[in-house]
């Protein structure tokens, strides 16, 4: 039965919760055990599918077509421990359930509330797969004494005290705020962010103190003290220049050896830190960099494409080079020359999206990719948005859109050269989707598979001709289109393996020009990158050089 490890967060949001969760599930790795990770969202989407990338950052999609928060992407990238739907709950789902067991009369008319209901249904939740791994993370979203966070604390407290002894620990983030004016660290919101996680019944057995500044040998005593825990316990975490230390640096604070001494788990076994020294080596000593343009339309907020910085930082570390990422507005191209924004980049980007605000900026920026020659990686819209471009400049269909921008007008403005996939093949099963469906979880999601075209650059990239990748879409290019693109040098080289569906498009003529329906940087890793984010920044590699 695997150990839980409750992580909980206090003083102010975005601590980096996720970061240190990951980074001890790679350290727990590290010394030989099985982990799995999983968060608890308070708020009461049913899931973060429909939410706004400005509200919530991007959507991370498991291989089982969950829709979950981005925070699942850290845990893949630092474990390498595919997630799946049961790793990932909100309030919204929880709640869901209960009514819908309430509905049925699985309560045999006993009045619902949320102790014991609500609560005993994120119990049941937490006990998933516990037999399957040697220790479970579960993250706790938001801070201690939010009001939608009461249920999951209150759950957490429970199900500690349901387990034998000694086999659940909680871990608690704070912040240490410096004042500039005084010279010092402040423990007092650290102190009161205990106090009120020990007013729900929750004594943490381990603080993770989030400080710019050194924590002096005084101020841990201090917080030792006065929140009761031993002062090896508290642990610093310090701003690091890139995410991919965190697991060296929380181990040189002995972050997994508190975590190890909190389970009376002795001795303890040494951890063989290889793979992060490696990674760490990769990042600080490269041989050059490259400038890539991610072109989008969320570039306000760039946690609404994570995964793809991430990934771009993944195929330079493979290529031994700093890729430094640039956001470009595709709005902007509304009303100015693409060139004068995008001349100098080595490599051009494309994201998907939803909704036709930015795509006439996308098309452009393909335009721009294709006729200059530099390399361009087009990801799911940004794949059929390079198909629009090349019908409308190259295939002479001047009018060669998207179905889903004539639906939010009510208009025909487009020949629907990209339209609304309505039926599909998921494993044995046949799926069907009307337009007028729900938003949530009605699109394409999860793994699918793909055969490549021998001899296509694309598996060659791969080295193999048949592929599985992560989709999230509802729109697909109409393959009565293929023939005349295909004349025109776009070959369609990934197709899903009944042919019906388009998987991913290049220039035959093109140094390295690719379109892909689905979302590669989603299973891309700082020790494993994606090959297709790989090959991408060599290309941009290549570029930089004829400069």
């Amino acid at each position: 039965m695997a150990r839980y490890i409750f992580i909980t967060g206090g003083v102010v949001s975005s601590l980096g919760k996720g970061l240190a969760s990951a980074a001890l599930g790679a350290l727990l790795q590290a010394r030989g055990f099985s982990v799995r990770l999983r968060k608890l969202d308070p708020y009461l989407n049913v899931d973060p599918g429909t939410m706004s990338p400005f509200e919530h950052g991007e959507v991370f999609v498991t291989d089982d077509g969950a829709e979950t928060d981005l925070d699942l992407g850290h845990y893949e990238r630092f474990t390498g421990v595919p997630a799946r739907m049961t790793d990932s709950v909100s309030s919204g789902r929880i709640y869901s359930n209960v009514l819908e067991k309430e509905r049925r009369g699985d309560y045999l008319g006993k009045t619902i509330q949320v102790v014991p209901h609500v609560t005993n249904e994120i119990k049941e939740f937490l006990t998933i797969g516990q037999d399957e791994v040697d220790f479970m993370l579960c993250e706790i979203g938001g801070t201690v004494g939010d009001i939608e966070g009461l249920p999951f604390f209150e759950a957490i407290r429970q199900f500690s005290h349901d387990q034998p002894r000694g086999w659940c620990i909680f871990m608690h983030l704070t912040l240490l705020p410096y004042l500039a004016a005084s010279g010092e660290l402040k423990t007092k919101p650290t102190q009161h962010s205990v106090k009120e996680l020990q007013s729900i019944g929750i004594a943490p057995d381990i603080l993770v103190c989030r400080s710019e500044h050194p924590i002096p040998e005084k101020e841990r005593e201090k917080i030792a003290l006065f929140c009761n825990v031993h002062k090896d316990a508290v642990v610093a975490a310090y701003d690091l220049k890139s995410i991919y230390e965190a697991p060296l640096a929380y181990h040189r604070e002995g972050l997994d050896q508190a975590v190890l001494d909190a389970f009376q788990i002795s001795p303890a076994p040494r951890p063989d830190l290889s793979v992060w020294q490696d990674v760490a080596d990769r990042i600080y000593n490269t041989d050059g960099q490259v400038s890539i343009a991610i072109v989008g339309k969320y570039v306000q907020l760039e946690d609404a494409y994570k995964s793809i910085k991430e990934a771009l930082t993944h195929g330079g570390m493979s290529n031994r080079v700093r890729v430094n990422v640039e956001w470009v507005d595709a709005e902007v191209f509304d009303t100015e020359d693409p060139a004068r924004h995008l001349e100098g980049f080595h490599a051009i980007l494309v994201p998907g999206g939803f909704g036709e605000r930015g795509t006439e900026g996308k098309i452009k920026a393909a335009q721009f990719a294709r006729e200059r020659k530099i390399p361009y990686m087009g990801i799911c819209l940004g794949m059929q948005l390079a198909v629009i471009e090349a019908a409308r400049n190259v295939a002479g269909i001047a009018t060669a859109g998207s179905e889903e921008f004539d639906q939010e007008t009510g208009a025909k403005r487009f020949e629907p050269v990209v339209y609304h996939l309505k039926e599909w093949v998921q494993g044995s099963a046949k799926v069907k989707r009307k337009v007028t469906d729900d938003k949530g979880g009605t699109m394409r999601l999860g793994a699918y598979n793909a055969t490549l075209t021998e001899g296509s650059r694309v598996a060659d990239i791969y080295g193999t001709t048949s592929i599985e990748e992560r989709h999230r879409h509802r729109y697909e290019v109409d393959t009565k289109y293929r023939e005349k693109l295909e004349e025109c040098g776009l070959h369609f080289s990934g197709m899903s393996p009944d042919g019906r569906l388009p998987e991913i498009v290049e220039w035959a003529d093109h140094p390295w020009f690719i379109g892909v329906q689905f979302h590669p940087e989603l299973k891309s890793k700082p020790f494993a990158p994606h090959p297709l984010f790989d090959d991408f920044v060599r290309a941009a590699v290549e570029t930089s050089r004829l400069v």
